[in-house]
């Protein structure tokens, strides 16, 4: 009696122990990042950054401005977009600012998708080869950050 006793006692505290570990294993960062995420009436911008050999970089360029950049300009909640290329790196940096997320978001992965294909066909073209030469490497959000806003 007093052996099952201790051994219920024993899975009472281990389980209390178990139930305490999970507790502190929660991500209070995505905790955060959840609740920045609901945030929609401020400005966002998208960043995207590519591997673009510096062979292609023009073809590149002139791509994003006759494919992306009137598309972009056509959407509601479009403010504007910045191009950086790091030449050692070979590699390209493509912020675009939205109004907010909840209009960057809007737009339908199906739409972007078909805006891409057109964009990869083009320079596939231009360039006379099979296979797009640009890899996107990254994509995220970021967020101005303002003292009296955080």
């Amino acid at each position: 009696m007093e052996l099952n006793f201790l051994k219920k006692f024993l899975r009472s505290i281990s389980q209390a122990i178990l139930v305490l570990v999970a507790s502190f294993q929660y991500n209070f960062a995505s905790v955060n990042a959840e609740t920045m995420s609901n945030i929609k009436a401020i400005p966002v911008t998208e960043e995207l950054r590519l591997i673009v050999p510096s062979e292609y970089k023009d073809s590149w360029i002139k791509a994003e401005k006759q494919v992306w950049e009137p598309w972009l300009v056509s959407k509601k909640g479009f403010l504007g977009r910045e191009i950086f290329y790091n030449k050692e790196k070979e590699e390209a940096l493509v912020l675009v600012k939205w109004q907010n997320k909840k209009l960057w978001k809007s737009i339908s992965v199906k739409e972007v998708s078909e805006i891409q294909s057109i964009f990869e066909e083009k320079v596939k073209n231009d360039l006379k080869i099979d296979k797009n030469p640009f890899e996107l490497i990254y994509e995220g959000e970021l967020y101005e950050q303002d003292e009296q806003r955080y």
